[in-house]
């Protein structure tokens, strides 16, 4: 592989640091064997994984103290990691996918960085049919719906993953798709509720989008007959 440039830096949630191996810039490129050509990854969003987000920082504030008792937790896009990082911090059940092919091995590199349990990954698109994943009881992501396909595509995934009773948060920065990713959710089943982030002063520029929530109660959770 040709070298890629990083950089290291610590977020710092509360009174807990988590420390990061990101790539240095948007700048970077390496897909000497073409595997993520392969994937339909352009060199223009290659590096897209690999940068902390506005959106990714707001998802992992939002877990840092989120009530994850009992419950099997799923990052779809999880990038660099960062919120699969802070609750593996908390000791949750968490497992990362990426579509990206080195996702995985910058997530198992910050896991030592920050002396972590190792995080199940599977690099998988949303569109595959044979991964080897299961099913969850929350469902999280950040800043996934760039193209128009992208809202069905990861409702559909979302959905072949969730539990009966089951619980997603999509963070998004305003992109053009959430709409019509909200009523993809809701002929599934899915109520949906969206907000805004409490505090951000951890962030360099006031956000600008909005927190997506989704829930679908089995009937049988719910007490109906």
């Amino acid at each position: 592989m040709s070298s890629l440039r990083v950089r290291y830096q610590t977020i710092e949630f509360d009174n807990v640091d988590i420390h990061v191996r990101t790539l240095r810039d948007r700048q970077q490129f390496s897909d000497d064997d073409g595997i993520a050509e392969d994937l339909g990854i352009s060199s223009a969003t290659w590096p897209l994984f690999g940068i902390i987000w506005a959106s990714g920082e707001v998802l992992a504030h939002l877990m840092f103290d989120y009530d994850i008792e009992g419950k099997r937790i799923l990052e779809v896009g999880c990038g660099i990691g960062l919120t699969s990082l802070i609750l593996n911090q908390r000791d949750a059940d968490i497992t990362a996918t990426d579509h990206h092919p080195e996702a995985g091995s910058f997530l198992r590199q910050n896991v030592r960085l920050n002396a972590g349990e190792p995080i199940p990954f599977e690099r998988t698109g949303w569109a595959d049919e044979a991964d080897q994943l299961g099913r969850f009881d929350l469902i999280i992501g950040s800043d996934l719906l760039y193209e128009s396909e992208h809202a069905e595509l990861l409702a559909g995934f979302i959905d072949d993953h969730a539990r009966n009773d089951c619980e997603v948060i999509i963070v998004d920065p305003g992109r053009g798709q959430q709409t019509k990713f909200r009523k993809q959710m809701e002929a599934r089943g899915y109520l949906h509720h969206k907000s805004l982030p409490v505090e951000t002063t951890y962030l360099d520029k006031p956000f600008k989008g909005q927190i997506h929530k989704f829930h679908r109660q089995s009937r049988t959770s719910s007490g109906a007959t």
